[in-house]
């Protein structure tokens, strides 16, 4: 997935309000930005990281720019655009990089399903059967090590999809949950259970129940970000 305009860079002044972020660019411009990241971003927004905007020329909008991406304070490239996520999904189960997804016959997006008024972000449909995909965006690592971590704050919205994605393996139905890491220099992923332990006893028992647990890592770029490999997940 290519930006569709260049992105410019600046440095972080401040995130808050969840949704906005205020900027310097490297021309001197003081700029306020959409942060489009609902997320703690933890790791994500220390004062003074090199970070990577989109600048709108659409009049309608209030605020100049969106934030993309940002250098973590170990030096890695992140992506903090959740919206990112899904497209970049998309993008590689159309092209066959998931290898474990591949040969369906029609693909749609957040489909209702569960008894807990949920919507899956993929289901795939295959010769007679179908497969439910939940993605989530995965930004959190750290110093000492190559495993990124999710969640990064505590996410009852996580921990729900979980338990929605087991109900259906156990009714036979086929249930992935795909973790999109959007983080450079990652070889494996593994649940934060030090942020969130339920989240992380929800994945435990997702799996004990038959869902499959992929990850894909993404190479980042100012130009680009594909999905490209995947990463063993550690649980």
């Amino acid at each position: 997935m290519r930006f569709a305009k260049p992105l410019e860079r600046g440095r972080l002044v401040r995130r808050y309000k969840r949704f906005l972020a205020d900027i310097v660019t490297d021309d001197g411009e003081e700029l306020c930005i959409h942060c489009p990241n609902t997320g703690s971003m933890l790791n994500c927004m220390g004062e003074g990281a090199r970070v990577w905007f989109q600048r709108s020329s659409d009049p309608r909008r209030k605020l100049p720019g969106t934030w993309e991406l940002v250098e973590t304070p170990q030096g890695r490239l992140a992506c903090v655009n959740t919206a990112r996520a899904n497209p970049l999904v998309e993008e590689a189960l159309l092209s066959g990089v998931i290898a474990e997804l591949a040969g369906f016959t029609a693909l749609k997006r957040e489909v209702a399903y569960g008894v807990e008024n949920s919507r899956v972000d993929f289901r795939l449909d295959y010769a007679g059967a179908a497969a439910f995909v939940e993605v989530k965006s995965v930004t959190l690592g750290f110093a000492d090590s190559t495993q990124a971590a999710f969640p990064d704050a505590v996410t009852l919205r996580g921990a729900r999809h979980l338990r929605e994605l087991a109900a259906l393996a156990r009714a036979g139905v086929r249930a992935v949950q795909l973790y999109c890491v959007n983080l450079s220099d990652i070889e494996a992923v593994r649940p934060a259970t030090e942020i969130d332990p339920l989240y992380a006893a929800a994945l435990h028992e997702a799996l004990a129940a038959g869902v499959e647990v992929l990850a894909y890592a993404a190479e980042l770029s100012p130009e680009e970000i594909r999905l490209s490999r995947p990463l063993p997940v550690v649980c």
